[in-house]
C-alpha cells in the first residue's frame, strides 16, 4: 500500500525525537517512521531506538503506532529465519498481553492477528489463553480472533491443542453477541465437528440468536450441505426456521442459501415469497434494485414457480424509481399466463389512470412504459386487447410523442391481427382523431383509417373527419399572399422569421429589426385550428403526403360498396380540390418560408391521376390491397421470429448416454420431510435433463487460462480470468521452477484503460517445485478494451539481488461486457439520432456473400441483428443492417452495416458505423470489428 507523503524526514531528526521526545513528540516520529516505511524507505537502524525508548511508554497512542510499526517491519532475514532482535518484543506483547487497559490488551490481540512466525508467538500462548476469560467482552472477543489466527498458521494445532475445547465452553456460557459470533466462526473454520454439534444442540434457539451469529450458522449450514448433500434434508430446517427473523439482512442470505442449495418447488417459493416482502419493506432504492436482480435469476431457472407470486411482484410499481419500475416490467412480462394475465393488465390499466391524473416529472417515460407492456400481454393474450385498446386510444393526444406513437402502433397491430374489434377501434380513432397533434402519430393514424375503412357508412364518416381536421379551403387567400408580400420583411441575414403580426418593429436574436406580418403562421399557433390544418401549415408536407395518399384510399374504396356513381365523384372531386390546395400552399414562396419537397409533391401528383383513372385495376390492386399485404406479411415474420426465439429459449440440456440416473419412486421415503422429498425429486429430474451437467463449463474456463510466462524461466505463471459485471478476477498459479527458495516473491501488476487494481498481492516465498495460487481483483468503471501487465519480483536465498520475469500481456475482452438485446426500431432510430460519438470502419475483408459477412460480424460482436430476415433475403448484391447490444453498465451499443458486392471483381466494400453514448464502447468496438472482419481464421 503506498500513502502519499511528501516530506519524508531524515532518520537522524526521527531518532533524536525518539530518543528525547515526549509523549506527542514521539508518537509524531512514530508515524512518520511508519509512513515513509509504507512508501518503501529503509530505516535499518531505528529499530533498536525504538526498543529503548519506545516500547517502555506508557502513552496508548504510542503503543498503537509501536503496533503498526512493527506490523510492517520485516522479521525474517533472507534466509526465512526470524531475526534474533525481534526475541526483545516478545516481553512488551506479554506485558501488553497483561495490561490493566482493555484497549491496550485489544489492540496488541488484534496485532498478533497479522503476526505468522511462530517463533514470536509460541511464548505468548498462555496470555493470550488468558485473555479468554477476562471480564471486558472487547478482550475476549480479540483474543478469539488471536486464537483463531494463531490456530490456523502451520504448526498452530500444536501450539493450541486445547482451543476448539476452551473457546467451545466459552460459547456456550457467553454472553457478548460479538464474543458468541466470533467464537462460533472459530468452531467454524477449526473444528467444524463441534461447531455442527453446538448447533444441532440448539436448533430451538437459532432464532433468537443476533443476527451477525445468525449469519455464522447460515455459512455452516451451507459448508455442510455442500459436502454432505445427503444430510441437506436436516439442514434445510433450519434455513427455514431463519426466515421467521426480523432481521433483513438474515432474510435475504436465508433465501438466496435456500435458492442455491434446493430446487425443491417448497424451498424456491419460499426464498421468492422473502424477496417479495424485501421488496415492499424497504425503501432503499438500490436494495430494491439486487433484490429484483434475485428475482429475474429465479424467473430464469424456477418459472412456473414464479407464475404464482407474480402479483407480489409487480405492486414494486409503487416506486417512482424508473430503473424498478422497468426491471418489474421486465419480470412480470415474462411471467405471464391466462391464469394472471387479467389480474396483471387490471394493475397496468390503474397504473396508467395514475399517470393521467398525477403531475409527475417521469409521468410521460413511465406511461410510455406501461403502454408497451400492455403491447406486449395483449400480443401473447389477444383477448385482453378489447379491455385496454380503447383506454390507450385517449392518450394518442398525449404531449409525449414516444408515448403516443407506443398507443398509435399498437393500435395499428390490434386493429390487423383481432378483427372482432376493428369496428369499434376504428370509431373510437375517429372520435379522438381531433386531439392528435403530433405529425408522426397523425401519420399513422391517417393509414389505419384509409386502411380499415371498407363500409360505406366508415368511409363517410372518415371523410368528415378528415376534411374538418383539414378546415376550410383554401388554405390561404390571394388577398393574404399579396399582403406579406407587400409588408416588410426581415433584413437579410436574420436568422428567425416573425411568428406574430405586431403594429411596430420588433428585435430579433441577431440585433436586427422586422416587421412581424405572418397572419398563415399566427393562425396556426392558435388551440382553435384544426390540428391537420395546423401541421400543414407548418410546412409538415410528408404528412400531407400521407394525408393525400389516404383520401385517395378512401375514394377508391367508397367505389367499391354500394355507394351510388355521382357520391363517389362528388368525393373523388373534393380530395381532389384538397390535394391541389395542398400543392398550392407548397408552392407559394410567400405563404409558407419552406416550400413542399419533391417527394411529397411528386406523391400528390401521383394521387391526383389515381383519381383521375379509378377504374384502372392494377392500379386499384396496388393501392388498396398490396399495401395491406405487406403490413400483414411483416405481422406475421414479427410473430414468426417471436416464436422461434421462445422455442430457443425453452429448450433443455440433454443429458449423456452414460449418465446416473436414480430412479426416485424406489427409494424408501420413510422419515422424509416434505421438502426433503421435492429436493430429491427436483435433483433427480435435474440430473436426468443434464441440468446439472455443465459439459461446456471446463472448455471455457481452458479459454479462459492464459500462460504468462514460458516453461524455462525459473517461475512459471499462468492465470484464470473470471469476469463479473463490475470487477474481474485473476486466479495466478506461481510455480517455483528452480532448485533454490525463492523469497519475497510478487506479483505487480499495473493496468491501463478504465482498470483499477484494487489492492497489491502479498508477497510469498516458494520452496522448490512449490506452487501457489495468488488472486488480484480488479474493478472495471466503464465497457472498453484494457490491458493488465506487470512482472514477479522475487529474491534468491544465496543472494540478495531481486531478479524479475516479466509477465505477458492480459487483453480483456469487450465481448465480456456486452450481451445480445432487442429494441424497437422506433427506440434504435432515436438513439441513434442522439449518440454522439460514432466510429465508422470501412470493410476489407475476405468474405464474398453479404449474408455471409453480415453472420460473421453478429457472431463476432455479440451483438444481435435487429433486421427481420425475411427483409435480407435475395441475392441482390446489397445489403444494410441494425445490430444492437447492451453492456452490463447499461451502455448501448449501435451498429450499421451496409455492404455491397462489386460486380467486377466480386469483393465486398462498404462501411459499418458504430454508435454510443460513450467514447470506450464506440472505439473498442471499432477495433473488434477492424480484428475480426477479415474472416474465419
Amino acid at each position: 500500500m503506498l500513502i502519499h507523503f511528501d516530506k519524508p524526514q531524515a532518520a537522524g531528526d526521527i531518532k533524536e525525537a525518539l530518543e528525547t521526545g515526549d509523549g506527542p513528540t514521539k508518537a509524531a516520529a512514530l508515524k512518520s517512521a511508519v509512513m515513509m516505511l509504507l512508501n518503501g524507505e529503509q530505516l535499518p537502524t531505528l529499530f533498536i531506538t525504538i526498543v529503548r525508548y519506545v516500547l517502555p511508554s506508557d502513552d496508548n497512542h504510542v503503543q498503537k503506532l509501536l503496533l503498526l510499526y512493527l506490523e510492517i517491519i520485516e522479521k525474517t532475514d533472507s534466509f526465512g529465519k526470524v531475526l534474533p532482535e525481534m526475541i526483545l518484543i516478545c516481553q512488551n506483547l506479554r506485558n501488553n498481553l497483561q495490561h490493566p487497559n482493555e484497549y491496550v490488551r485489544g489492540s496488541t490481540l488484534r496485532f498478533l492477528c497479522r503476526l505468522s512466525e511462530t517463533e514470536l508467538l509460541e511464548p505468548l500462548v498462555p496470555s493470550v489463553m488468558a485473555n479468554l476469560e477476562h471480564r471486558h467482552s472487547y478482550v475476549r472477543r480479540s483474543a478469539i480472533l488471536a486464537v483463531m489466527s494463531i490456530y490456523k498458521l502451520p504448526g498452530g494445532d500444536i501450539l493450541m491443542q486445547d482451543a476448539p475445547e476452551y473457546v467451545e465452553k466459552m460459547l456456550i456460557s457467553e454472553v457478548d453477541l460479538s464474543a458468541r459470533r466470533n467464537a462460533f466462526l472459530f468452531l467454524f473454520h477449526c473444528a467444524q465437528d463441534r461447531a455442527v454439534e453446538f448447533l444441532l444442540s440448539n436448533l430451538e434457539q437459532v432464532s433468537t440468536w443476533g443476527d451477525i451469529l445468525q449469519m455464522v450458522a447460515l455459512d455452516l449450514v451451507r459448508k455442510v450441505c455442500r459436502t454432505s448433500p445427503e444430510q441437506k434434508g436436516k439442514y434445510m430446517k433450519i434455513i427455514l426456521q431463519l426466515l421467521g427473523t426480523n432481521n433483513t439482512a438474515v432474510v435475504y442470505e436465508c433465501a438466496g442459501a435456500l435458492v442455491s442449495l434446493s430446487s425443491a418447488p417448497t424451498a424456491i417459493r419460499a426464498a421468492s415469497n422473502c424477496y417479495c416482502q424485501l421488496l415492499q419493506s424497504q425503501s432503499d432504492n438500490n436494495v430494491k434494485l439486487i433484490v429484483l436482480d434475485r428475482l429475474m435469476e429465479l424467473k430464469n431457472i424456477h418459472r412456473e414457480v414464479m407464475q404464482d407470486l407474480v402479483m407480489d411482484v409487480v405492486r414494486a410499481l409503487a416506486s417512482p424509481n424508473m430503473d424498478i419500475r422497468r426491471k418489474t416490467l421486465d419480470i412480470v412480462l415474462e411471467l405471464l399466463t391466462p391464469r394472471n394475465i387479467d389480474e396483471v393488465v387490471l394493475t397496468f390499466k390503474k397504473e396508467v389512470m395514475k399517470t393521467q391524473n398525477s403531475e409527475l416529472e417521469k409521468n410521460g417515460e413511465y406511461r410510455q412504459m406501461l403502454v408497451q407492456a400492455i403491447h406486449t400481454c395483449a400480443l401473447k393474450f389477444p383477448d385482453v386487447a378489447g379491455s385496454v385498446v380503447h383506454l390507450l386510444m385517449d392518450f394518442l393526444g398525449d404531449s409525449n410523442t414516444a408515448s403516443a406513437l407506443d398507443v398509435v402502433f399498437f393500435v395499428r397491430e390490434i386493429i390487423e391481427t383481432n378483427v372482432k374489434l376493428r369496428e369499434s377501434i376504428l370509431q373510437r380513432l375517429l372520435d379522438c382523431f381531433y386531439q392528435i397533434r403530433s405529425s408522426r402519430v397523425c401519420a399513422c393514424a391517417l393509414w389505419i383509417i384509409a386502411e380499415y375503412s371498407t363500409e360505406l357508412a366508415t368511409i363517410e364518416a372518415s371523410l368528415d373527419v378528415l376534411k374538418t381536421s383539414l378546415g376550410p379551403l383554401p388554405f390561404y387567400t390571394r388577398e393574404q399572399e399579396v399582403e406579406r408580400s407587400a409588408t416588410v420583411t426581415p433584413e437579410k441575414g436574420s436568422a428567425n422569421p416573425p411568428a406574430t403580426r405586431t403594429n411596430r418593429p420588433a428585435v430579433l436574436a441577431d440585433g436586427t429589426y422586422a416587421t412581424q406580418v405572418s397572419l398563415v403562421e399566427s393562425t396556426m399557433l392558435g388551440s382553435t385550428v384544426p390540428n391537420l390544418r395546423a401541421v400543414l401549415l407548418t410546412g409538415d408536407f410528408f404528412l400531407g403526403s400521407v394525408l393525400a395518399t389516404s383520401l385517395t384510399k378512401l375514394v377508391l374504396r367508397m367505389s367499391e360498396t354500394l355507394a351510388s356513381p355521382a357520391a363517389t365523384n362528388r368525393a373523388s372531386a373534393d380530395v381532389m380540390l384538397y390535394v391541389v390546395c395542398m400543392l398550392r400552399l407548397g408552392e407559394s414562396h410567400v405563404a409558407l418560408m419552406n416550400p413542399i419537397d419533391d417527394d411529397s409533391a411528386h406523391r400528390a401528383h401521383l394521387c391526383l391521376q389515381v383519381l383521375a383513372h379509378a377504374s384502372n385495376p392494377a392500379m386499384r390492386n396496388i393501392w388498396l390491397k398490396e399495401c395491406r399485404n405487406s403490413y400483414t406479411i411483416m405481422i406475421k415474420d414479427k410473430q414468426c421470429r417471436d416464436l422461434d426465439e421462445c422455442k430457443a429459449s425453452a429448450q433443455v440440456a440433454v443429458a449423456q448416454a452414460d449418465d446416473l440416473i436414480d430412479f426416485y419412486h424406489l427409494k424408501n421415503r420413510k422419515g422424509m420431510t416434505q421438502l426433503e422429498i421435492e429436493d430429491e425429486v427436483a435433483t433427480d429430474l435435474k440430473r436426468a435433463t443434464g441440468s446439472l451437467a455443465s459439459t461446456m463449463e471446463n472448455e471455457r474456463k481452458l479459454n479462459r487460462m492464459m500462460q504468462l510466462t514460458g516453461f524455462s524461466d525459473p517461475v512459471y505463471a499462468e492465470a484464470y480470468v473470471t469476469v463479473h459485471q463490475y470487477d474481474i478476477v485473476l486466479d495466478v498459479t506461481v510455480v517455483n521452477r528452480t532448485s533454490e527458495t525463492l523469497q519475497n516473491l510478487c506479483l505487480e501488476l499495473a493496468t491501463m484503460g478504465d482498470l483499477k487494481l484494487v489492492e497489491r498481492p502479498q508477497n510469498h516465498t516458494l520452496t522448490p517445485s512449490e506452487s501457489k495460487q495468488i488472486r488480484a481483483n480488479i474493478k472495471v468503471s466503464s465497457t472498453e478494451t484494457g490491458v493488465i501487465f506487470g512482472n514477479i519480483v522475487y529474491e534468491l536465498s544465496s543472494s540478495t539481488d531481486r531478479s524479475v520475469v516479466v509477465l505477458n500481456d492480459i487483453h480483456i475482452d469487450i465481448m465480456d461486457y456486452i450481451s445480445p438485446a432487442c429494441t424497437a426500431d422506433v427506440a434504435f432510430r432515436n438513439m441513434w439520432a442522439e449518440f454522439e460519438w460514432e466510429n465508422k470502419v470501412a470493410v476489407n475483408t475476405s468474405i464474398t456473400e453479404v449474408q455471409g459477412f453480415l453472420d460473421h460480424i453478429v457472431a463476432s460482436t455479440n451483438m444481435k441483428c435487429l433486421t427481420p430476415l425475411s427483409a435480407l433475403e435475395g441475392d441482390c448484391g446489397f445489403l444494410a443492417a441494425n445490430l444492437y447490444a447492451k453492456s452490463v453498465f447499461g451502455e448501448d451499443a449501435l451498429v450499421n452495416v451496409s455492404v455491397e458486392k462489386q460486380p467486377s471483381d466480386g469483393k465486398l466494400t462498404g462501411y459499418i458505423r458504430i454508435r454510443s453514448k460513450t467514447q470506450g464502447i464506440a472505439l473498442s468496438l471499432g477495433d473488434k470489428i477492424t480484428l475480426k472482419q477479415k474472416g474465419p481464421c
